[in-house]
C-alpha cells in the first residue's frame, strides 16, 4: 500500500468577441477542473482564458457579473455597412443581430483516446455600432432615445435581455445583450435615416454545458465549433451590415486534473492479526479465538473513479494467504469500506466490500463529490474454520504479502 498521485481537469459560461476576416478565423477557449480542498462541493470548471474586448474594457461591470468576453486578433472594422432607411419595415434593413443561440453538441478528445461531450451556445451579443454621423444631428436635436423605436441601447429589443451596460459617444454606441436560449433576432427600427450603419467590432457570449468532471478521465481535451457568418447564416446581421469574414471556429482546450492518493499512517503497512479483545481471553482464561482480524485505517483524495486490485505473495483462491514456517497454509479474507461520497458501479456504499484477486467487484468506484484526506478502512481476517487450524500448528508465526492497489486507469 502507498501514495499514489493521478492527473485530471475541465469549463464554464464566457463572452466571446471576433473579428471576422476572409478567411476562417479561430479563438482558443480554454478552462480547467482541478479539486478544491477549500470547496469539496463544488466540482465545476473554471474559466481560464483572459477577458479581451468588451470585458476587458469595461471589467468593472464585467467581473461582478461573472462575465468573460474574448476578441480575435484581426483587423477593425469587423463589417461594411450601408445607409437605413426611417421606420423601414423589414427589420432586416435596420439594426438587426441573430446568433446561434441553440445547443450545440461538441465532442471533446484527449490525448489518450477518451472524448467527452459539451454543449455549447451563443448567449450573448454587443460590440460597438457607429451610424455614420452625430446623432444630434441625425436626430434634429435628440439623441439615442429618438433614434430607435426601443430607445437607448442599455434597453434591448425583444427577445434579447438588456445587461444595463452602455458606452460611446453621439456617434457610436458600445453595448451588450443577453440572447435566451432558441431566441430568434434582436432588431430595432430606426426613426431617422442613417449615413450609414455598421459594426466596427462585435462581441460574443457563450454558454458552456460540460460533463461532469468527476466521471472524466483526465488529460487535455480539444474539440471545436465552426460558425457561419452572413446574411441567413448562423451570425446574421441582416441586409444592411456584411461581415467581412464568413466563418469563426471556436477551438476548446479542457484540462482535467484528478487526484488519486493514498496515505498510509506510520507502520500502516505491518498488519497484525488479533482476535476480539486481544491474546489475553485465550492465555487467561484458554478462551479460543474464532477469529483474527484487523482493520486498518488509510486517508483517501479521490476526485474520478478508479478501481481496487489484489496481489499476494502467496495466493490461496480468490485470495490472498497467510503461512507458517512449516508451510501450513489459510486464507486470508481482504475488504475495503470507503467513506460517504463513493459508491460503486450499481451506486451503492462501499462497505467491507471483498477484494479479491480477479478484481471482481471492485472494477469501478466513483465519486459523487472531491473526497478530501477522508478516512477509508482496509478489513484484513481469518475466518474461524482456518484459525481452529492454525491452532492445531502451536508454536507457529503466520505472515504474509498482501498488495492493496488503488488504480485511475479504468
Amino acid at each position: 500500500m502507498g501514495v499514489l498521485d493521478v492527473k485530471h481537469l475541465l469549463c464554464c459560461s464566457v463572452l466571446v468577441g471576433f473579428f471576422g476576416v476572409a478567411q476562417a478565423n479561430t479563438v482558443d477557449v480554454t478552462a480547467e477542473f482541478r479539486p478544491d480542498p477549500t470547496n469539496p462541493m463544488v466540482n465545476r470548471f473554471k474559466n481560464t482564458t483572459p477577458s479581451t474586448g468588451y470585458c476587458e474594457w469595461f471589467h468593472a461591470f464585467c467581473n461582478p457579473r461573472g462575465f468573460f468576453s474574448l476578441s480575435l486578433p484581426f483587423g477593425l472594422p469587423q463589417t461594411t455597412g450601408g445607409p437605413v432607411p426611417a421606420k423601414h419595415t423589414d427589420p432586416r434593413q435596420g439594426a438587426y443581430l441573430k446568433v446561434p443561440s441553440e445547443w450545440r453538441n461538441v465532442t471533446v478528445t484527449n490525448e489518450q483516446g477518451d472524448s467527452a461531450q459539451l454543449d455549447v451556445r451563443i448567449s450573448g451579443i454587443g460590440g460597438r455600432a457607429d451610424h455614420g454621423g452625430d446623432v444630434q444631428v441625425i436626430t434634429g436635436g435628440g439623441g439615442y432615445n429618438e433614434l430607435w423605436n426601443t430607445g437607448r441601447w442599455h434597453n434591448a429589443p425583444t427577445p434579447c435581455i438588456p445587461t444595463g451596460g452602455l458606452n460611446g459617444t453621439s456617434y457610436y454606441v458600445v453595448w451588450f445583450w443577453l440572447v435566451p436560449e432558441n431566441a430568434g433576432a434582436c432588431a430595432t427600427q430606426a426613426q431617422f435615416d442613417l449615413p450609414e450603419l455598421h459594426f466596427r467590432y462585435l462581441s460574443f457570449g457563450y454558454e458552456l454545458r460540460t460533463p461532469n468532471p468527476l466521471s472524466t478521465p483526465a488529460g487535455i481535451y480539444r474539440g471545436s465549433q465552426t460558425y457561419t457568418i452572413g446574411p441567413g447564416l448562423d451570425f446574421d446581421f441582416g441586409d444592411r451590415v456584411l461581415p467581412v469574414g464568413n466563418t469563426v471556429t471556436l477551438n476548446f482546450v479542457l484540462d482535467v486534473d484528478h487526484i488519486l492518493k493514498v496515505e498510509v499512517p506510520p507502520g500502516g503497512n505491518r498488519v497484525q492479526l488479533e482476535p476480539q479483545g486481544g491474546w489475553q481471553g485465550w492465555l487467561q482464561n484458554g478462551r479460543k479465538p474464532t477469529r483474527l482480524f484487523r482493520d486498518q485505517t488509510v486517508n483517501l483524495w479521490a476526485s474520478s473513479q478508479f478501481k481496487m486490485t489484489l496481489e499476494c505473495g502467496a495466493p490461496m483462491g480468490n485470495t490472498c494467504s497467510v503461512r507458517n514456517a512449516a508451510g501450513h497454509q489459510v486464507p486470508l479474507d481482504v475488504a475495503v469500506t470507503l467513506p460517504p461520497g463513493l459508491s460503486d458501479a450499481g451506486g451503492r456504499l462501499v462497505n467491507r466490500l471483498p477484494l479479491r484477486l480477479d478484481g471482481s467487484g471492485t472494477e469501478l468506484f466513483q465519486p459523487s463529490r472531491y473526497i478530501d484526506r477522508k478516512p477509508s478502512t482496509l478489513h484484513f481476517e481469518v475466518q474461524a474454520d482456518s484459525v481452529a487450524q492454525m491452532l492445531e500448528q502451536p508454536g507457529s508465526t503466520y505472515n504474509g504479502d498482501v498488495t492493496v492497489v488503488w488504480d485511475s486507469a479504468i
